[in-house]
């Protein structure tokens, strides 16, 4: 087996512990670029995406923090929308500060429940 770089044994340790707390919620995951930042709620169970939200829309642009906090409120209103309240966080291999924190604050203050 070749070895994984750094990320992916982060993003593989992180959705390990996620499996194992998670409970049958949804999954909020979070995924940046250099450009733009994305964020969507899995349902793991059905293997379905329930929401999505992204910088690629017209409400927010770029990917710096103040478009990550966008982000995270259009997760926010989406699930709402959907009818999920309570989520597990999927950070993938991402370190949680800077704009992976700043979406998962505003999610929450949007609502949402982790």
């Amino acid at each position: 087996m070749a070895k994984l770089s750094l990320f992916e044994r982060r993003r593989r340790r992180v959705r390990t512990a996620l499996r194992a707390r998670a409970g049958g919620k949804p999954r909020l995951s979070v995924h940046r670029t250099g450009r733009h930042i994305y964020a969507q709620i899995i349902d793991d169970a059905a293997g379905r995406t329930v929401a999505a939200a992204s910088t690629l829309g017209a409400k927010a642009s770029g990917a710096n923090v103040d478009a990550a906090v966008e982000v995270g409120k259009q997760i926010a209103d989406a699930a709402r929308k959907a009818g999920v309240t309570t989520v597990v966080f999927d950070r993938g291999g991402f370190l949680f500060h800077g704009r992976v924190k700043a979406l998962a604050d505003a999610a929450r203050e949007g609502g949402l429940e982790f």
